[in-house]
């Protein structure tokens, strides 16, 4: 059977409700200056900002640091959005949004350690946060070999569910400055981060291996 013309998408939405959102935003932009590496630039600052509120491990900084950290993961859709709705993609956009998703995540879990440096987990607390932190670098590295051998969604390393994806949590390390819970999700993270990276090595190991032409 022949398509159409108007049997043709005229783009593909992310599988997220927050790509659908970010799409709204970023359509205008598709046709001006503004590229998606420089969305991903002002994700990474942005992200930078929120972890830096997170170590002082001051109140009211890091209840500000929360709403930009949500700030920086709607900027991670937004980046990814644009890319396809204006047709500006490149390998090495791609990569520095990896690298950038990579780091901000990662660091949430050190600034979170550092912040708790006064409790009384004292100078454990920094530790306990780099753990988290090298979790999640080691899992979303894992996770990002599993995802490159297969672009369906549904294979994916940690699909998505109800019009919501795996990484859609991020949002919820906001509620975790706001309600000032950084000490049982650094603790936590410690141990589940590094445990949650040798499952998705497990995964990706148990894939098939790849074959040659």
């Amino acid at each position: 059977m022949t398509k159409t013309e108007t049997d043709k998408p005229e783009y593909v939405l992310g599988r997220s409700w927050t790509h659908r959102l970010a799409l709204i935003f970023v359509r205008p932009l598709a046709n001006t200056p503004i590229t998606p590496n420089h969305l991903t630039f002002v994700r990474l600052i942005s992200g930078l900002a929120a972890c830096y509120c997170f170590a002082t491990g001051e109140r009211e900084l890091v209840i500000m640091g929360g709403w930009i950290w949500v700030l920086s993961a709607f900027l991670d859709r937004a980046d990814g959005e644009l890319a396809r709705v204006s047709g500006k993609t490149s390998s090495w956009g791609h990569k520095f949004d990896m690298f950038c998703d990579s780091a901000v995540t990662s660091l949430f879990f050190v600034a979170g350690g550092i912040g708790l440096r006064h409790s009384e987990l004292g100078d454990w607390a920094i530790a306990l946060g780099i753990a988290g932190g090298l979790g999640v670098l080691a899992a979303e590295y894992f996770a990002e070999q599993i995802d490159k051998r297969n672009d369906d969604p549904a294979d994916r390393a940690y699909p998505g569910f109800a019009g919501f994806d795996f990484d859609d949590v991020l949002y919820l390390f906001a509620a975790v400055a706001w309600l000032d819970w950084f000490m049982p999700f650094v603790v936590g993270a410690s141990i589940g981060a590094p445990a949650f990276a040798l499952l998705t090595l497990y995964k990706w190991r148990k894939l098939p291996p790849l074959e040659l032409n």
